[in-house]
């Protein structure tokens, strides 16, 4: 099988490591990559926010199968593009990725599907929005109720930044979603799907906030961990049953079957189980550290999803033991990411790539605000935090930024469900 990823992320050096693995791979390429996908992948130019120019390059390379990294390309329709061209494509279609690329949208599939989720109000102005702040209460949840990149959500107890964040969005043409507030431990948890099948993965935990403690500004997400010591029994079971497969059965129901793979960002409030997002795509860092216990082959799976055979497939096969993953960020991070500092330590064992570049004498440079995901895995999650942090000491980047608490609270027995 020729398998193409679409990406330049972590996340997409992560699909490369795992699919690399896979026995029915014959080719790989990733358009257009990272100085760390060069290792596994044929690096391929591509425009990814556009559609046919995605399709034309798969259809050049002549891929198998096309696995869409990103969710801008896939809310702006390549994986109809790729399908149009006859090639199996690992993303859902335009329609169904409005699950990520509109909160609103999402919230009416999960009122019809009957989907616990938190209680939203969409704000059409300035006035509206202090007026529905009023109301709500803190602490306020103002969402930028489009694609924000992990980035569009302000949590706070401060009003006025509150409408400080809903103005800056409503100022920028975006449309926004006051939510009420959901307490409890958060959970990422991942499934793949054929539209039909839903085959759930293990839950990971993302770190949003930049600096320890869960302060600063939120981000795309400074690292994450897998499997949740202290999630409760029958999690992943409650989340298929209650979420998950009612989703894709009324996106079924609506004629915009979603294939691909449906992330729910989940809280484990002290009212139940509630749907923070969904996103239509691998979650960042999360895939890092998901992946990596996945013993089943990647390609084969993937390609099941895409070519609706997924109920044929044999049940998922899991590695023992824990991941984490710690990001390393640029200087500035996130407001303003410094790039074009050097990188020495990018090719150690467990460290994918997600901002980086090679400059013209072949060093490897960052070229964005998260540039290194530094990954390990062990046989528990006490050991996996250990050795991902002793790889970022082999890491050097001026100024580089990264926390040093991902997974401390689990390892440390502090995370408990009301």
């Amino acid at each position: 099988m020729r398998v193409l990823v679409i990406g330049s992320g972590a996340r997409e050096h992560a699909l490369c490591v795992a699919l690399s693995s896979d026995p029915e791979l014959t080719a790989l390429a990733c358009a257009p990559g990272n100085a760390g996908t060069r290792a596994l992948a044929e690096p391929l130019a591509v425009d990814v926010a556009d559609p046919v120019d995605v399709a034309g390059v798969a259809t050049a390379w002549r891929a198998d199968l096309v696995v869409i990294g990103p969710e801008g390309p896939l809310v702006a329709g390549a994986a109809d593009a790729v399908r149009d061209a006859g090639i199996a494509c690992f993303g859902p279609s335009a329609q169904a990725a409005q699950l990520e690329g509109s909160k609103s949208f999402a919230k009416h599939v999960m009122d019809a599907a009957g989907v616990p989720t938190a209680r939203s109000w969409p704000v059409g102005g300035p006035a509206e929005l202090e007026t529905v702040l009023d109301e709500v209460g803190a602490p306020y949840v103002v969402k930028d109720d489009g694609l924000a990149a992990g980035k569009g959500v302000l949590v706070t107890d401060d009003r006025d930044a509150a409408v400080a964040h809903g103005r800056k969005v409503l100022d920028g043409g975006g449309a926004v979603l006051v939510e009420e507030y959901l307490d409890g431990p958060e959970v990422s948890l991942f499934a793949i799907t054929d539209g039909t099948t839903v085959l759930p993965l293990v839950p990971a935990q993302d770190h949003k906030r930049r600096d320890d403690g869960d302060v600063g500004p939120n981000t795309g997400g400074m690292g994450a961990y897998a499997p949740l010591p202290w999630a409760p029994p029958g999690l992943v079971d409650e989340v298929l049953a209650t979420v998950l497969q009612p989703t894709v059965d009324e996106m079924a129901r609506r004629g915009e079957t979603f294939s691909g793979l449906l992330y729910a960002g989940l809280a484990l409030t002290s009212g139940g189980l509630r749907v923070i997002e969904f996103n239509c795509r691998f979650g960042d860092p999360e895939t890092q550290v998901v992946l990596p216990l996945l013993e089943t082959p990647l390609a084969g799976l993937l390609h099941a999803a895409a070519t609706g055979t997924l109920a044929e497939h044999p049940p998922l096969r899991w590695r023992k033991g824990a991941a984490v993953t710690v990001v390393v960020a640029a200087h500035g991070y996130p407001e303003r990411p410094r790039t074009g500092d050097p990188i020495t330590g990018a090719d150690g064992e467990g460290v994918l790539h997600a901002g980086t570049a090679l400059a013209a004498d072949g060093t490897v440079v960052s070229a964005g605000g998260r540039v290194l995901a530094v990954t390990a895995v062990s046989e528990d999650l006490a050991a996996a935090r250990q050795a991902a942090y002793e790889r970022v000491a082999g890491v050097r980047l001026a100024d580089a930024h990264w926390r040093t608490d991902i997974a401390l609270a689990a390892v440390e027995g502090r995370i408990t469900v009301g």
